[in-house]
């Protein structure tokens, strides 16, 4: 029987007026330097394709199956990583994810073929998907509820500094002779970043998901220190979480998840396309405009500058007026920067329309990396977050070769542009009948 002094809480009420405090910036910064990782990984490929090409004498196909490999990869990783994440914990799974991406991405290193750096880069797919599912769920379970929007856009930001790490790294070593440079060194010095996994040890894990497991003492424990020993629960008090079956993904297709998974996957999946199906292709499309690769390279380091006053505007905004309508704003304001830029008839309106693309583009991913970890319960937030970050990677895989495809058929660039700014339209529209969670407990 129930003891009459013991007490029952949500866990989420617990981070209603939590102040935010050093420890929360803790765990702030050990996440957004292990996203920086995952973002450098999966751009670093297509800076070296080129030169992996002419080592092994690749074909087209084969240099494209080669920078989609780590996100086909990724696919079977999200489903399994899910399901994991939800049976072991979020810093677990975090940890082994970064660790197996770096034995498998330094194997790649030292392939001696095509077969080789395609089966490496695969398992290093597969590895790495366990950052991808946990890095922002498990940071929206450290959080008090109030600034989930800002900090949570603010983690986002890891994205473009990974991608100037990337481009700095690749011009720095693949112009460098002999054994200090090339695709192998940076390849190598990439795969370090794995080695990441160890300030994970210095983080706590979710008490959300230990609630959820009855490992009550350690979700005490986790609350006292994230509030900085302002909330001190004695063992009378019992912590709760939503009473969802755990991990198991027909959970999500059930009841009233049912229409927030299909949402939340065609979500995923068109703002994914929208934003992988331009910039895999845009070193192609911009020599369309004249444009040397050295040239587009540079093009992409001042885009991915720009994209930091879009995700800190975005991370302001969301946490103000809500989810919904700043990611309504910020969609629409990329579709329209998209059709702008496919019609561009001179470099400065180039210019011009690819920052406000890319401004109002990853604000919208600021504030859906926020949203989309905030729509499930506890007990099946992996597996539903796992799901649809699948879904981006199936965009991931598709989008490329799509696009090749409408390129091969002798589409202009400002045809191909807008065919791409086509699903971030299918987006706008999605969006509109998701649940708004500003302010909202987790469950």
């Amino acid at each position: 029987m129930k003891s009459k002094a013991e007490s029952v809480l949500q866990v989420g009420e617990l981070f209603k007026d939590m102040p935010i405090n050093s420890r929360h910036a803790f765990v702030g910064i050990v996440l957004f330097f292990a996203f920086v990782v995952e973002a450098w990984e999966m751009m670093i490929i297509i800076f070296l394709s080129g030169e992996i090409a002419a080592e092994f004498n690749l074909s087209a196909v084969q240099t494209g199956s080669i920078i989609g490999a780590i996100f086909l990869g990724m696919i079977p990783g999200a489903y399994i990583w899910g399901f994991i994440s939800d049976k072991i914990g979020r810093k677990k799974t975090m940890m082994y994810s970064l660790l197996l991406y770096t034995l498998f991405s330094l194997i790649s290193v030292f392939s001696i073929n095509f077969e080789m750096l395609y089966a490496g880069r695969l398992l290093a797919g597969i590895a790495l998907a366990g950052m991808l599912v946990c890095i922002f769920p498990y940071f929206e379970e450290m959080l008090p509820v109030k600034q989930r929007g800002k900090y949570g856009g603010y983690l986002s930001a890891g994205w473009p500094i990974g991608v100037l790490i990337a481009v700095g790294v690749t011009v720095l070593f693949m112009e460098v002779e002999g054994a200090l440079g090339g695709w192998r060194v940076v390849l190598f010095i990439s795969s370090l970043g794995g080695l990441w996994a160890f300030m994970l040890l210095k983080i706590p894990e979710s008490p959300y998901w230990l609630a959820g497991k009855g490992r009550q003492e350690e979700a005490r424990e986790v609350i006292k220190y994230l509030s900085k020993d302002q909330i001190v629960l004695d063992q009378n008090t019992k912590l709760n979480v939503l009473n969802v079956k755990q991990a198991n993904y027909f959970e999500i297709f059930k009841g009233k998840w049912l229409k927030l998974t299909l949402l939340q996957t065609i979500v995923n999946f068109t703002l994914a396309f929208g934003y992988w199906g331009l910039y895999t292709w845009i070193p192609t499309l911009l020599m369309e405009k004249g444009l040397s690769m050295s040239q587009s390279l540079g093009f992409l380091a001042l885009t991915s500058i720009m994209q930091i006053p879009g995700y800190m505007a975005a991370s302001h905004l969301t946490a103000k007026f809500g989810r919904k309508k700043i990611l309504f704003l910020f969609v629409t304001g990329a579709a329209i920067s998209g059709f702008l830029f496919a019609f561009s008839s001179n470099m400065v309106e180039l210019y011009a329309f690819n920052f406000l693309l890319s401004f109002f583009n990853q604000g919208a991913w600021a504030v859906w990396n926020t949203w989309f970890g905030e729509v499930y319960p506890t007990n099946v937030r992996g597996a539903g977050y796992s799901f649809g970050a699948a879904s981006q990677r199936w965009a991931n895989t598709f989008a490329p070769s799509i696009i090749g495809f409408v390129i091969g058929m002798g589409w202009t660039f400002g045809a191909t542009v807008s065919f791409i700014e086509a699903f971030v339209v299918v987006t706008m529209i999605t969006i509109l009948f998701l649940p708004e969670t500003e302010g909202k407990i987790l469950e």
